[in-house]
């Protein structure tokens, strides 16, 4: 049953999302790319972790990591409606000065997240064929961006960003047919009578920190401050509110359908335990979870490749060809692999991106600190400002 529910409603979100009329939309296109980014397969990462640190209060958690995300995508739809035309006169030097520094620091944060991706796609590739080889995908994950490197050098990158629609496609039919399936398995459980509410809740100090650590899950949002070339400020606004609300609505709905499964997917070890539960679900998912979640992290990191080669040329003001910052972003990507695992590499790209984030609010509170009747804004800046730095400082892996 579940399996024929899964196969009807995601076949239906494919069609849905690559022919219907509203797909060739302006502002369809400026969303599918951070709401793409947005999901990826973080709430595969989250699951198990959510599950083992929380227990019951795993959608709750998760409802607290999307808000946190939403006040963020507050400021910088601040700064992309207000603050870009600040800074197109180019008068306010502390303005430009915070706002290059943060450009600084998303391109590192870049340089971290194309390898988080692919460490992932190794992850999830292993865990779907079973193979018993801790360093496998640690190899997978070296040989795409060696791979990447080679073709951004060559010039070869732009062209598989052609994909990205239908990758996108793919894995939002995927996770709605998911949660299909999930609603399915769980009205099932209900008329057999057993079991279908979460476990008992917890919460420890220490766990706060992990979930710190989990703000990449939802981070990608931001994408749409860099689409100005494609887009105007309002529909990429809108764009980025659209692509946070749907996105958030999923998450919470996933981990509310998960609960007859949060004991048994706590106990089990690795980012790819939810692939390998969700056999119990319908037999289809594992494949097609796989499937869906290796061409959402290639495309994501392909995509992000692009938006680093990008600033490294426009950091350096043009001294650097984008098709020369490929074989560096491969390179710093290696490194990291081969020094960090899984987990501490989720962390370290939240923390990198937590402090993009803490860098953009400083941005939007210099910009509005300045303007008579703005104290609430002056302050909430400030305040996620601060909340941003926290995470940057106390994100840790769930190890």
């Amino acid at each position: 049953m579940t399996t024929i529910v899964f196969s009807i409603v995601a076949v239906l979100a494919l069609a849905t999302l690559l022919f219907a009329p509203f797909t060739r939309g302006q502002l369809w296109r400026a969303t599918v790319t951070p709401l793409a980014s947005i999901i990826g397969s973080g709430f595969l990462v989250s699951a198990p972790l959510l599950a083992r640190e929380f227990g019951g209060y795993a959608a709750l958690a998760m409802a607290l990591l999307i808000m946190l995300a939403a006040l963020i995508g507050w400021t910088i739809r601040y700064n992309i409606t207000v603050v870009e035309n600040e800074l197109a006169h180019g008068t306010d030097r502390a303005l430009m000065s915070i706002e290059k520094l943060s450009h600084v620091v998303l391109a590192f944060a870049y340089f971290i997240s194309v390898a988080y991706y692919l460490f992932l796609l190794g992850h999830f590739v292993v865990a779907a064929f079973n193979i018993d080889s801790a360093s496998m995908p640690q190899i997978i994950a070296i040989t795409l961006l060696a791979a990447i490197g080679i073709l951004g050098w060559s010039g070869g990158v732009a062209k598989i960003t052609q994909i990205e629609r239908y990758t996108s496609a793919l894995n939002l039919a995927v996770i709605i047919g998911f949660l299909a399936a999930l609603a399915a398995y769980g009205v099932d459980l209900f008329v057999q009578d057993q079991p279908v509410l979460p476990p008992p809740g917890r919460f420890e100090l220490s766990s706060l920190p992990v979930l710190l650590g989990l703000l990449i899950v939802v981070q990608g949002f931001e994408t749409t401050r860099f689409t100005g070339d494609n887009f105007d400020q309002v529909t990429r606004a809108r764009a980025m509110w659209i692509a946070q609300l749907v996105s958030g609505v999923i998450y919470v709905a996933f981990f509310v359908l998960l609960s007859p499964l949060l004991t048994e997917l706590s106990l089990g070890t690795g980012v790819a335990a939810i692939i390998t539960l969700s056999t119990v679900v319908a037999a289809i998912l594992p494949l097609s979870l796989t499937v869906a979640a290796a061409a959402s992290q290639f495309s994501a990191s392909v995509a992000d490749s692009l938006g680093d080669a990008g600033l490294i040329e426009q950091i350096t003001e043009g001294k650097v060809n984008p098709s020369h910052a490929y074989p560096l972003i491969a390179a710093v990507g290696i490194a990291i692999l081969i020094t960090i695992d899984v987990n501490s590499v989720i962390a370290l790209a939240s923390r990198a991106f937590a402090l993009f984030y803490a860098l953009q609010c400083l941005v939007a509170w210099e910009s509005v600190r300045k303007k008579v009747g703005e104290t609430f804004k002056t302050v909430a800046f400030m305040v996620l400002a601060l909340i941003s730095f926290a995470v940057f400082i106390f994100g840790v892996p769930a190890g």
